[in-house]
């Protein structure tokens, strides 16, 4: 018997023995002094092979190939590669409100032109002279409007009012019996005669409205593209949070110094620091929803009967039909503007009177000229058509970025449990959190003060409100006195950008930290909340690349 307990003494004390020998055999530190060379830094100081990693302040302490060195410049570079990422993704969508708005102002714009055009070239047809010697007061008229669907302080109303009181001065001047000397006092009386002796008949009256509609509802609609543009810009400068930077280093590059390059994070683990990380960012989706709401609904009434490319290109034959009502009741007119006005002075010669005065705008003739043409331009059923469309597929941008940055190329499947937890390869056990701020007071990746929300973005959340109370005054066809989108109290820039001044106007991101590291057992005093619920935009697809080059291994 002695004999036997001896061999058994031996065996149990060869099996640590063995063990210990098998752990002390360090592993080799090639693979991670490839990849931290790769990344551009110097390999002064990396170990060739594992070390005892109780130096490490963000990653397990374990065996690993990581110094304290290591892991702060590899955390620094997570989180300007978060950033960076955040930028992309915003400048994508400023990209695509940038082709909206350029689509919708080319495409007004172009009413704009071609209405003022086949005005030009029809005057100038039936009045001659006449038409010429009083260009100016039409030309004024579409410059006017133009200036005030860019946002300049015009006002409308009176702009419209203006043009008739100036058309009705040249009109009686060039009409009236050439034996009177008409001053510009006597001329400034019979403009103010307008309104109460409706010489251009009803369409003064019936054209103000329509135009009024059709021109506030344009300005609102880019001013919210433009306005859109500049929130997704401000808030994609956000800088990370200690708190994210040492989430996302954890998330990112830990594995690295693990020895697990090669394993995905799990993808409720990715999502849970996505969400934490952009939980300031989420609180913007109730005010983008209802700004793209409301401009979906702008977008819908450019179609209202009378839609915005008739209103316009019926300018030209509603400005005739007005010149044609005077010229028929000249003489009823010229009478009550003597009874208002008093008679002017005789002209100290007279003339036999112009063929222009003889002239005549019959609307008949130029008629079809100013009704729209299916084979001219971009339909306007088409136009509507595409900028709904693409605004629909960013309007739940800000909720659906974390889910499109841990896309199945990144992150495992999310049953899976051969994935990167954040402490080793295994399943990840917390469910996901919800979106916005006050949802991660439970996420077990990011400590977020909830209490404290990111002042830029909620300047920007308010800009958001501004601009969709705006834009449904616009719906009622209320005039909206416009601030520029530089003057509000969160900075100066345009949120329209091209080319490279969209690649270069760069920004950041807030977020929050882990103080230590966790292992991934549900807190016994908290319980973890949120849905797993996730969705794919399609706005989103062009970031699965760039997400990808962040987690790659």
């Amino acid at each position: 018997m002695d004999f036997l307990q001896a061999l058994l003494l031996f065996f149990l004390s060869a099996v640590p023995l063995s063990a210990d020998n098998a752990n002390s055999k360090a592993r080799s530190c090639l693979d991670v002094r490839q990849f931290y060379s790769g990344k551009g830094f110097t390999l002064n100081g990396v170990p060739q092979t594992e070390i005892s990693g109780e130096h490490l302040r963000i990653c397990p302490q374990g065996y690993t190939c990581c110094t304290s060195a290591m892991e702060e410049t590899l955390s620094n570079l997570s989180r300007r590669e978060f950033e960076g990422l955040v930028r992309e993704a915003g400048r994508s969508l400023q990209a695509s409100l940038n082709t909206q708005y350029r689509s919708f102002d080319t495409y007004f714009t172009d009413l704009l032109n071609r209405s003022e055009r086949s005005l030009q070239e029809s005057f100038l047809a039936t009045l001659g002279s006449l038409f010429s010697k009083n260009a100016p007061v039409f030309q004024d008229l579409y410059a006017d409007l133009r200036r005030y669907y860019r946002g300049s302080a015009v006002n409308l109303e009176e702009t419209l009012n203006d043009f008739w009181a100036r058309l009705l001065e040249r009109l009686f001047k060039a009409s009236s019996l050439p034996q009177y000397t008409l001053t510009d006092d006597y001329l400034e009386c019979v403009a103010k005669q307008t309104e109460t002796l409706r010489p251009f008949g009803d369409v003064p009256r019936d054209l103000k409205p329509k135009v009024t509609r059709a021109f506030v509802a344009a300005r609102s609609f880019i001013q919210g593209l433009t306005v859109s543009g500049e929130v997704v810009r401000k808030v994609s400068q956000v800088p990370l949070s200690p708190e994210c930077t040492r989430a996302m280093m954890k998330l990112v590059y830990c594995p690295h110094c693990r020895g697990l390059a090669s394993v995905k994070p799990c993808a409720n683990y990715c999502r849970n620091v996505m969400k934490g990380c952009l939980a300031n960012q989420a609180d913007l989706d109730t005010e983008w929803q209802n700004l793209v709401d409301t401009m979906l609904q702008v977008a819908s009434s450019f179609s209202s009967d009378p839609s915005v490319d008739v209103v316009i290109y019926s300018l030209p034959i509603r400005i005739s039909e007005a010149i044609l009502y005077m010229q028929e009741n000249t003489e009823v007119f010229t009478s009550k503007v003597f009874q208002a006005c008093g008679t002017p002075r005789m002209a100290d010669t007279q003339s036999s009177g112009s063929e222009e005065r003889k002239k005549r705008v019959n609307p008949a003739s130029t008629a079809m000229e100013y009704k729209p043409s299916p084979t001219t331009g971009v339909p306007l059923e088409m136009q509507i058509s595409d900028v709904s469309s693409k605004l629909r597929e960013m309007q739940q941008y800000w909720v659906q970025l974390p889910a499109a940055l841990c896309n199945s190329k990144v992150a495992a499947g999310a049953a899976g449990d051969k994935c990167w937890n954040g402490m080793t390869k295994a399943r990840y056990l917390p469910e996901v959190m919800g979106d916005g701020l006050a949802s991660q007071i439970n996420n077990p990746e990011v400590e977020i003060d909830i209490t404290k929300p990111d002042m830029t973005i909620r300047q920007q959340i308010m800009q958001l409100k501004i601009m969709t109370n705006r834009l449904r005054n616009a719906l009622n066809g209320n005039d909206v006195d416009f601030q520029d989108a530089s003057d509000d109290v969160s900075g100066s820039g345009s949120g329209m950008c091209t080319g490279e001044s969209c690649a270069r106007s760069g920004p950041r991101v807030i977020v929050p930290k882990t103080d230590s590291t966790r292992y991934y057992n549900p807190p016994e005093n908290k319980k973890v909340k949120g849905t797993g619920t996730q969705t794919h935009p399609s706005i989103l697809l062009p970031l699965l690349s760039l997400a990808t080059l962040l987690l790659r291994r």
